[in-house]
C-alpha cells in the first residue's frame, strides 16, 4: 500500500464523481492517502463537504476539494472538467460512483418510471462525465476513467430488469469509450485506459451495525472497492484498458 506518496497516484489529479456516499467517501480517503490531488463532485452539497472534510483530516496535507455539480447538466459537467483541469493542470482520472436501485418482485411489475430514474442516474452522468473528461485523460500520461457495475448487468433477474439494462448501457459506453483510448493510442498501445470494476452489491460498517447479523455473503466492503480503484494506476493502461475486473465471482 502506498501511503503519501511514491506510487501511481503521487500527485496524479482524480476527479471522484457522486463522492459523497459511503463508496465516494471511502474512495477520497483511499485516493488522498495515495497522494494524489482529489477534486470530488456530488449533488448533495452538505454530505460531500463532510466527505471532503474528513478526508482532508485523515491525512494532512493532502488536497481534498469539492464541488456540487448536476451531472446530468452536460455544459455544468463540463465545465467542472474544464476547471479542474485549468487549476491543477491536468486531469489524471475520473471515478464514476454515481448510484442507485429501482427494482420490483417480478418481470411483470416492472414500472417504466424507475427506467426514466435509473437512465438518468447510471447512464446520462456516464455519458455526461466521460465525454467531458475524455481529451484530459487522453493527455494525461495516466488518464483512467473507472466505473463501477454490477454483476446483474451480465446474468439479469426477472425484477431487475430496469437496473440491469441501465447497468449494461453503462458498461457498453464505457468500453467505447476504451476503443477510441486504444485508437488514439496507436501501435504503443492506449495511454489512458477506461475500466470497470464488477461488484454483486457494497457493504460499509454502518450496515454491518445495523444488521449486526446479516452475512452479507458476496457483497464487496467499500474500503475494499477503493483498494480496487487505486489499483487501476499501478497496472498499464493496456493491462486494464476495456476490461471489466471483477471483485465478486462472475456468474
Amino acid at each position: 500500500m502506498n501511503v503519501n506518496g511514491n506510487g501511481a497516484l503521487d500527485g496524479a489529479v482524480i476527479a471522484v464523481a457522486g463522492a459523497a456516499g459511503p463508496a465516494g467517501r471511502a474512495a477520497l480517503l483511499r485516493l488522498a492517502e495515495a497522494g494524489a490531488i482529489v477534486v470530488a463532485s456530488d449533488a448533495d452539497t452538505e454530505r460531500l463537504a463532510q466527505a471532503v472534510d474528513e478526508a482532508r483530516y485523515a491525512h494532512g496535507g493532502a488536497t481534498v476539494t469539492g464541488d456540487t455539480v448536476d451531472l446530468l447538466d452536460p455544459t455544468a459537467t463540463r465545465e467542472w472538467a474544464a476547471q479542474t483541469e485549468k487549476e491543477f493542470g491536468r486531469v489524471d482520472g475520473l471515478v464514476h460512483l454515481v448510484g442507485g436501485w429501482r427494482g420490483c418482485a417480478t418481470f411483470g411489475e416492472t414500472d417504466l418510471s424507475d427506467w426514466q430514474l435509473l437512465e438518468k442516474l447510471l447512464i446520462r452522468t456516464v455519458q455526461n462525465t466521460s465525454l467531458a473528461f475524455h481529451e484530459a485523460l487522453k493527455r494525461s500520461d495516466k488518464g483512467r476513467f473507472v466505473l463501477v457495475s454490477q454483476s446483474g448487468a451480465a446474468k439479469p433477474t426477472e425484477g431487475n430488469a430496469a437496473y440491469a439494462a441501465a447497468k449494461a448501457a453503462a458498461e457498453a459506453w464505457t468500453l467505447a469509450l476504451a476503443d477510441s483510448f486504444r485508437k488514439a493510442g496507436g501501435e504503443d498501445g492506449p495511454r489512458a485506459a477506461a475500466a470497470i470494476l464488477i461488484i454483486k452489491a457494497l457493504v460499509h460498517d454502518a450496515m454491518r451495525a445495523e444488521r449486526p447479523n446479516a452475512k452479507f455473503a458476496g457483497f464487496t466492503d467499500v474500503k475494499e472497492l477503493a483498494e480496487a480503484i487505486a489499483g487501476v494506476w499501478d497496472r498499464p493502461a493496456p493491462e486494464v484498458n476495456g476490461q471489466r475486473l471483477w471483485l465478486t465471482p462472475e456468474p
